[in-house]
């Protein structure tokens, strides 16, 4: 019997995995992961990109390099930063990872010890959770409304506790509610930060897929004290599994963070990199975020609507201005995840609300996922939600 640590033993299987494994099944219209459209993967443009990189670089493109990143990639994000979010950054200040959860997941260990608080916006992204238990933290959730986190809220807590280490925040167009913060909340929440030693990781994976949505500061951009950290992702604007995000942040931070990631792996891989960084020069990067976004809008739209349509009166849902998620709530003494195995049988899933709490409850929501599925399979997937819940609504 092979012996393990005190964490491992802690490792348990989730009820909720059991179920979503059962959504990898074809017949079954799944809204419960938050994957990309694959139809707009460039994969010809790709075998144009690979050709380019093994003619240009040779046998050097699949060599080891730095942790950091490969400089023209890092370039690129810099750039992209001033463009996006309007930070002004230097490659120096920014380091590749694989994939923004290999970021949460160093973040928490060299900043975060073991019974330390990380804030999160309740609900919040249940990956940054997975990625934070390792450290084991205390989680407080900092309550939200519909413009994110509550100021007042948050300089209550801060004031109470300092043991907060971490403040943990997506505030444009947020999984799993897709909230977006406006700008002078963005700006009261750095003027609470301010005044208090501690570190905020600004995840935006989404914040380029906007639909109409005027381009606002991130808080990266707003930030005089070196604070925040920023994680973004080339997952959702160009290919997943390629496993590509990066972080931006103080001189401190990046030199205790590459010296972890040297212990993870080295460094991500040299060759995606390079698939990334050549996309960006030979084609327009511009163009296909537009594709992207114009598709998605479509799929919201198309989803909304279908709510509308067919859910009972008392279940509302969020109409998210960009990203990939609408957030669902139930009456409060729907159960979703209870209601979920009804939804399997059906042939449709989404994810039940209460996995994004990282103290659990609030178990009257769930997420849906407008990006992967088809716009028939859109509507048939709400028409038959909509159909268990009215006989649920029924009870």
């Amino acid at each position: 019997m092979t012996k393990f640590s005190n964490f491992a033993n802690s490792l348990q299987s989730s009820d909720i995995a059991a179920l979503l494994a059962l959504t990898e099944k074809p017949e079954i219209i799944s809204f419960a992961g938050g994957l990309p459209a694959p139809e707009l993967f460039p994969i010809e443009e790709m075998k144009q990109v690979d050709a380019a990189i093994y003619a240009e670089e040779g046998r050097q493109a699949v060599q080891y390099g730095t942790t950091e990143g490969y400089v023209p990639l890092r370039e690129e994000i810099a750039r992209r930063m001033k463009d996006k979010f309007f930070v002004d950054c230097q490659p120096e200040h920014i380091v590749v990872t694989t994939g923004s959860q290999q970021a949460l997941f160093i973040l928490a260990q060299i900043l975060v010890d073991k019974g330390q608080s990380i804030l999160m916006e309740s609900p919040s992204y249940m990956g940054a959770i997975m990625a934070f238990d390792p450290a084991g933290p205390r989680y407080t959730e900092v309550p939200t409304d519909d413009k994110g986190i509550i100021p007042e809220a948050l300089e209550k807590i801060l004031a109470a506790d300092d043991a907060v280490r971490l403040i943990y925040v997506i505030p444009e167009f947020q999984n799993p509610t897709g909230v977006t913060w406006p700008l002078e909340r963005r700006k009261a929440f750095m003027d609470i930060v301010s005044k208090y030693d501690v570190v905020v990781l600004e995840d935006n994976p989404y914040g380029e897929i906007r639909y109409g949505l005027e381009k606002m500061p991130s808080l990266k951009s707003l930030d005089t004290q070196g604070k925040v950290v920023f994680l973004g992702s080339f997952s959702k604007i160009f290919m997943p599994g390629l496993r590509l995000g990066w972080i931006v942040a103080a001189p401190d931070i990046v030199d205790k963070f590459v010296k972890f990631k040297q212990a993870v792996d080295l460094g991500t891989s040299t060759f995606g990199q390079r698939q990334a960084a050549y996309f960006c020069k030979l084609f327009d990067m511009e163009a296909h975020i537009a594709r992207i976004t114009a598709l998605y809008a479509k799929r919201r739209d198309l989803m909304c609507d279908a709510m509308k349509t067919y859910f009972p009166a008392d279940v509302t849902f969020t109409y998210p201005q960009g990203g990939l998620f609408t957030w669902v709530t139930l009456p409060d003494d729907v159960d979703a995840k209870k209601l979920m195995p009804k939804c399997i049988a059906q042939n449709v899933a989404y994810v039940p609300g209460d996995i994004f709490y990282p103290n659990g409850g609030h178990g009257n929501h769930f997420r849906l996922n407008y990006s992967n599925m088809p716009e028939d399979r859109i509507v048939e997937g709400i028409k038959r939600l909509g159909a268990v819940l009215a006989e649920e609504l029924k009870k």
